[in-house]
């Protein structure tokens, strides 16, 4: 890959990162419920710390040199996710603008995760492939913790409004 395209791609993740950013910050102005500032408030700390990874290779690349991915660590999210659903469930009405910003969230990482999925398969060096997995799996946790909020919440619209099947 040219490093022009290695370049547009990393524009695309950071632009990518800075639209998560902002759609989660936007809640945490908005939400009324403190579950869901907390989890939107440990979405942006995590898009940030992807966008300081990702200026940093732009800067190499745009420089020649190559990927620096030291800085990359294993460990994912840090935040309870069980008190988080908790919180959420508790607080969230399932039709209300919480429950919706959450939906949203779940699709905006759902296209991160095949973003980053698509460039890590075509990735020209080791480094670069390690990066885009390493953003795959972040995105990825994000996203199946707000899939599982997501189907609670969805749980307890069935159950509040008593949508069952008629016999």
């Amino acid at each position: 890959m040219s490093k022009d395209k290695v370049l547009e791609v990393l524009k695309g993740a950071i632009l990518l990162e800075h639209k998560g950013k902002a759609l989660y910050k936007s809640v945490i102005e908005t939400s009324q419920v403190q579950g869901v500032k907390d989890l939107f408030s440990m979405l942006v700390n995590e898009e940030e710390k992807h966008i300081q990874m990702l200026n940093k290779q732009f800067s190499r690349i745009s420089k020649g040199e190559g990927f620096d991915i030291s800085g990359i660590k294993d460990s994912h999210a840090e935040t309870s996710e069980a008190v988080l659903t908790d919180s959420i469930k508790e607080n969230v009405t399932g039709a209300g603008y919480e429950a919706a910003v959450i939906s949203a969230a779940l699709e905006f990482e759902k296209n991160a995760v095949k973003y980053y999925s698509d460039h890590a398969d075509k990735a020209q060096s080791e480094d670069e492939k390690k990066l885009f997995q390493w953003l795959r799996d972040w995105e990825k946790g994000h996203m199946m913790m707000l899939a599982r909020i997501d189907d609670d919440l969805k749980e307890k619209i069935w159950f509040d409004h008593q949508f069952w099947p008629l016999d």
